[in-house]
């Protein structure tokens, strides 16, 4: 038995290898170049003192509440996720659920903070006013979505990553793999960098 006999997986590698990265003037780069980008975004971030939020639904909520907790716990950047049960709950029966994440955009975000929006669809209508309230906020955005190719969020950010599958499973883990891998470079980096600045400091004793 080998690992093409399992359709999920197939898709899974079929998917990675055609990530489309797009950034804000729509020019398409190399998928490198955007993780790339995405570093210095979230380092520009953390230079700032600013903050870094994360929102999605369901699996893509466990994805923004994951990688929040890596980036300040790990990474001593300030993230969060808007992804508390009262928090959504009562947002949603007072505001609707399309304006559970752009209301708490609205009140916690600053200019300068970056959004992070995650949807498997590109289609969720909170997503998209999240994205939305972070713009009138002057927040810069980072998106991933799948599905279909002219889905409204692969448009929405500074910077998008499309994941060209409509398995569910398939989207989501390469948006957890996409966000794991910028997140843990912005923390390696970080952290050679403090290393490399205590170096200097016992010389120069």
């Amino acid at each position: 038995m080998s690992w093409s006999e399992f359709q999920s997986l197939t898709d899974f590698n079929s998917s990675l290898q055609k990530v489309r990265v797009v950034v804000r003037d729509r020019n398409v780069v190399l998928p490198a170049e955007g993780l790339k980008m995405a570093i210095k975004m979230i380092q520009a971030v953390d230079q700032t003192a600013k903050k870094v939020v994360l929102v999605g639904n369901g699996g893509s909520a466990a994805i923004a509440s994951h990688q929040a907790v890596d980036l300040w716990k790990n990474g001593g950047i300030r993230a969060t996720s808007f992804n508390d049960a009262s928090l959504l709950t009562c947002l949603a029966n007072d505001y609707g659920y399309e304006n559970v994440f752009s209301k708490s955009i609205e009140m916690f975000c600053d200019p300068g903070d970056l959004l992070i929006a995650i949807s498997s669809s590109g289609n969720s209508e909170n997503i998209l006013n999240a994205v939305r309230s972070a713009r009138l906020r002057g927040c810069s955005v980072i998106t991933l979505s799948g599905f279909k190719p002219d889905n409204p969020l692969s448009a929405m950010g500074d910077l998008n990553f499309y994941i060209p599958s409509e398995r569910y499973g398939t989207v989501e883990v390469a948006h957890l793999l996409l966000i794991h891998v910028t997140v843990d470079e912005v923390i390696q980096l970080k952290q050679k960098e403090a290393r490399s600045r205590k170096q200097r400091q016992e010389i120069n004793l």
